[in-house]
């Protein structure tokens, strides 16, 4: 682990541990670093905690002053980071949040132009002493655009993997006060779902408060006491997912890996006919993977191995 970014970005309590210094320090090295052949292209996405706008603006100004023209998504999630950033011709996508954490917290995390997480040698580098950068002139100082659109080109995304329609199932939606509070609904709505949607109004302090992901027993009792037929929870930036079904049995990681895999094995999708989990899964999703006759493999806690492990 570097001196600030660990496996999911730099984290910590805002003003603390992650100040805006450190934003600003985040923002200059980036915009230098992609732009030493061209006018780099950086895209930025915040959850809605208090201090995600501070920190925006933040990098803003870094990115900026070095040269780099900086689109923004605003409040969205961090897949649609990776996305916009992926298919949108970015350098770069920084997503501002600390995730699951509580409001007082934020992070950055930085994604390459692929989507995936950034490479651990520009973060060190970034970790490491940083010489002076030259500071860009005229017309070349970076400039900010709304980019609004990227996000609601995600939303377009999502719909169009759905297989079927969703009319006339009732799913509940606890949106954690966070990110997929702007995205959630309408997917589901535009999917023709019954949506019922609670915990989608943040304020900037109540993100991941007694709800979301890691208080799933709100969604549970909702589900039940609405009759339901099932419920998804997000964390703070709706990069995780845990689902009740109509009894209010939580679906875990494990229990939606198992359902993904066994799906696209059936599908002839299941590339190398291999799920990868990290060493937190039990021992009952491997026992099922080789019951229907898939293969898995290991990697430490993180989502960061858990990809580099499927591209590899």
């Amino acid at each position: 682990m570097g001196k600030y970014f660990g496996t999911d970005g730099f984290r910590g309590e805002a003003n603390e541990v992650l100040t805006v210094e450190h934003a600003f320090k985040v923002g200059r090295y980036i915009g230098w670093y992609y732009g030493q052949e061209h006018r780099a292209r950086v895209v930025i996405g915040k959850d809605t905690r208090r201090s995600s706008y501070m920190f925006e603006y933040s990098l803003v100004a870094g990115l900026t002053a070095s040269g780099a023209d900086v689109c923004l998504l605003h409040v969205t999630t961090t897949p649609s980071v990776s996305y916009v950033t992926r298919t949108e011709d970015f350098d770069c996508g920084i997503m501002i949040s600390a995730s699951h954490n509580p409001f007082y917290d934020n992070g950055i995390k930085l994604i390459n132009h692929k989507g995936h997480k950034m490479d651990a040698d520009v973060e060190a580098k970034i970790d490491g002493e940083i010489p002076e950068l030259p500071l860009a002139k005229k017309d070349q100082i970076g400039r900010t655009t709304d980019y609004s659109a990227g996000r609601n080109r995600y939303i377009g995304y999502l719909i169009s993997l759905a297989t079927r329609s969703f009319e006339g199932k009732k799913v509940g939606l606890d949106c954690a006060n966070g990110s997929s509070s702007a995205i959630a609904k309408s997917v589901f709505e535009a999917l023709q779902a019954k949506t019922y949607v609670i915990n989608n109004q943040p304020d900037g302090t109540n993100i991941n408060t007694n709800c979301g992901s890691t208080h799933i027993e709100v969604l549970q009792k909702y589900v039940v006491d609405n009759g339901l037929d099932i419920g998804f929870a997000y964390d703070g930036d709706a990069d995780r997912c845990i689902a009740v079904d109509h009894r209010g049995n939580i679906i875990d990681g494990d229990k939606i890996m198992y359902v993904c895999g066994k799906y696209l094995k059936e599908q002839g999708k299941l590339n190398g006919n291999t799920v990868v989990t990290t060493v937190m899964s039990n021992m009952g999703l491997y026992k099922a993977l080789e019951r229907e006759g898939m293969r898995y493999e290991q990697t430490a806690v993180g989502d960061k191995y858990v990809a580099e492990n499927m591209l590899a």
